[in-house]
């Protein structure tokens, strides 16, 4: 890869995907030099906080990994010494690893600003250029041409031949289409409710509309303002989020299932 400047190419690990709130884990990063030669940082970070069974599965980065690891701020100003002023790249990290790496270095004390530096992203180039259609999907999967494109019976067939190969590739053939169960939707899990009005992070739940939005948790909002859950009992809010509601005023709080123990993200 030709270069005319350095180059900091770089991944975050985390304890979720919540940005204004989750840690960072692991940070990797590799300065390329337009020479040709290259130079790594890799840190392991304690993070302060649990980090979620369900994410250590994704990255193998588990709570005895990290115990004895530094805490961010103790490497945040060597962090930013590699990085120094170069045009940085990465795989999603316009949307991700940039926020949580500012954010991260703006409570450690330290400000990491992006000025006239190029930030190169990997996903989002891949986003312009690759198609994500169902006959992008055909290709991919079942190595063919979807000669009846956007004919509903021709897309059915296809994505019927789509998902057998998604069992084949990512489930099992006992389970069937069941295995793929699990895949995202997990994501899904880091919500309480399907409106994703509220959502857990570290063991607790938080609005993510309104005042106490991402701030406060539903314990500390009925400790500190029960009035507010009291307004949403009176709004259009579906009938699990009003029972949870009730409850808190209860003094009963939710907990989170096993697989939502993840962050917000």
């Amino acid at each position: 890869m030709k270069i005319s400047k350095p180059l900091v190419v770089f991944d975050l690990e985390t304890t979720g995907t919540w940005i204004e709130k989750d840690k960072i884990v692991e940070i990797g990063m590799i300065k390329c030099l337009p020479d040709g030669s290259k130079k790594d940082y890799v840190k392991r970070v304690n993070p302060g906080m649990p980090i979620p069974s369900s994410v250590s599965k994704v990255t193998g980065i588990t709570n005895e990994d990290v115990k004895n690891a530094p805490p961010f701020k103790s490497i945040a100003a060597e962090i930013l010494f590699f990085i120094d002023k170069y045009d940085l790249a990465g795989f999603g990290i316009e949307r991700f690893d940039l926020p949580i790496l500012e954010r991260e270095m703006v409570e450690a004390g330290l400000k990491f600003e992006r000025g006239d530096r190029v930030v190169y992203d990997a996903q989002k180039i891949y986003h312009i250029h690759e198609k994500r259609t169902l006959v992008a999907a055909y290709q991919f999967y079942c190595n063919k041409d979807l000669v009846k494109a956007h004919s509903a019976m021709g897309d059915v067939e296809a994505t019927i031949e789509i998902l057998d190969d998604q069992v084949r590739r990512y489930g099992t053939e006992k389970e069937g289409i069941e295995s793929l169960k699990e895949l995202d939707y997990t994501r899904s899990t880091e919500y309480f409710d399907k409106e994703r009005k509220f959502r857990w992070w570290n063991g607790e739940l938080y609005p993510v509309f309104g005042k106490f939005a991402r701030r406060h948790s539903i314990k500390e909002i009925a400790q500190k303002e029960p009035s507010y859950l009291e307004w949403i009992l009176n709004q259009d809010f579906t009938k699990d989020v009003k029972l949870m509601v009730k409850g808190a005023l209860e003094g009963k709080f939710p907990e989170p299932s096993a697989k939502s123990d993840i962050g917000i993200g």
